[in-house]
């Protein structure tokens, strides 16, 4: 019995290690989007609070693979981190960066410095008189340096300052400006800095295809690095369409800001809806009339618009890939569309599709395409 069974045993191994050989060719890992572009940027994407504590189960398999870099959509702005004067709320980022660590993520923090999604009582005293600008830049300091200084050698890049100019490349009067001065970009960087010179500090803002913006925050960082003052690069918003930008005005900028440092994509999405800019905060239930025109895929976005934005991602990362020597970053502002905040801006209801999943977690024709995309130019 013995010897059977032995030869049994010695019959059956060949044909056990040939079928697992077999199964593991066909439940072969399928790469994902941060599989074909690793060699050339990360991929990232912009995550709610139920992303990184993994409530949300659509996106725990796209997140493991597809993406290598996050960034937090809303939790580590001012009005969520740091809600009143002298109290910070931790809990969220300090989950967000342990998921990053976890997953061995390019972890990036949004943004310390911005005029929108900020308290009031930041600019004001109690009685609501305008602080003056050296009680501003205590209150700066102070906040950037606790949020920095808790992560330093945690989160390895940070948009320090927000949409600091107008689309003329003007500054933006904001409560910032008005109180400390055009210097306050300048300041928000040292403070960075100092609270940790290792990681990457970016100026971040969005039309930045357009040459006059271009040139406008070129001459702003430009100011800041010739101070000795570290600025690593550049964070171009990535909210785009159809006809918006030209992949040739794309690319310039691209030339431009790599002159400062690395360049970021850092909120890519692709409008499918029609602009509705002049109809800003109007409630649909309310004007039906509007309904039709302004939100016209309820029902799902027609095989033709469908695929008018692959081609428009495709056209963008074909720029990607050929200056993927100076980008560090492409992120998406979202994981599904869903999540998008395209859905409610600038008309809240509206049903949009402007990432590469879609509302229940699949992928969309348009991440095949871009992983072919990239596996091509090797």
């Amino acid at each position: 019995m013995k010897e059977r069974s032995n030869l049994k045993s010695y019959l059956l191994g060949p044909l056990i290690i040939f079928s697992f050989l077999s199964c593991a060719e066909v439940t072969e890992h399928k790469p994902g989007l941060k599989d074909a572009y690793k060699e050339y940027f990360y991929i990232g994407a912009a995550l709610n609070t139920s992303q990184y504590k993994g409530e949300d189960e659509r996106a725990k398999p796209i997140l493991e693979t597809h993406f290598n870099s996050i960034t937090p959509e809303n939790d580590m702005k001012w009005e969520n981190i740091h809600p009143e004067p002298d109290r910070f709320f931790f809990d969220n980022a300090d989950q967000y960066v342990a998921f990053g660590e976890e997953k061995g993520m390019f972890i990036i923090a949004h943004a310390l410095i911005w005029h929108q999604q900020t308290p009031n009582w930041v600019f004001e005293h109690e009685d609501g008189t305008p602080l003056t600008r050296d009680e501003l830049l205590a209150r700066m300091e102070n906040h950037i340096k606790t949020i920095v200084g808790r992560y330093k050698g945690r989160i390895h890049g940070w948009d320090v300052v927000n949409e600091a100019l107008n689309d003329d490349g003007t500054m933006r009067e904001s409560p910032w400006y008005t109180i400390i001065g055009e210097d306050y970009v300048e300041k928000a960087f040292q403070f960075a800095h100092e609270a940790d010179p290792d990681a990457e500090l970016y100026y971040n803002d969005y039309n930045l295809p357009d040459p006059e913006k271009a040139d406008g925050a070129i001459r702003l960082v430009k100011s800041i690095q010739e101070k000795g003052i570290k600025v690593s690069g550049i964070g171009m918003q990535g909210h785009y369409g159809f006809d918006y930008p030209t992949m040739e005005a794309l690319e310039t900028s691209i030339l431009k800001f790599s002159e400062l440092g690395v360049v970021a994509i850092t909120e890519l999405d692709i409008e499918v809806l029609p602009l509705a800019f002049e109809y800003m905060g109007a409630d649909l239930n309310v004007r039906v009339d509007l309904a039709d025109s302004l939100n016209p895929f309820t029902e799902g976005l027609p095989p033709e618009v469908e695929q008018q934005q692959l081609d428009t991602y495709k056209a963008m990362f074909e720029v990607f890939l050929k200056h993927s020597d100076k980008i560090n970053r492409v992120t998406t502002w979202g994981v599904t569309d869903g999540d998008s905040w395209k859905n409610y801006w600038p008309i809240p209801g509206r049903t949009n599709y402007p990432l590469l999943f879609d509302r229940a977690g699949n992928e969309k024709r348009v991440v095949e395409e871009l992983i072919r995309l990239a596996e091509e130019k090797k």
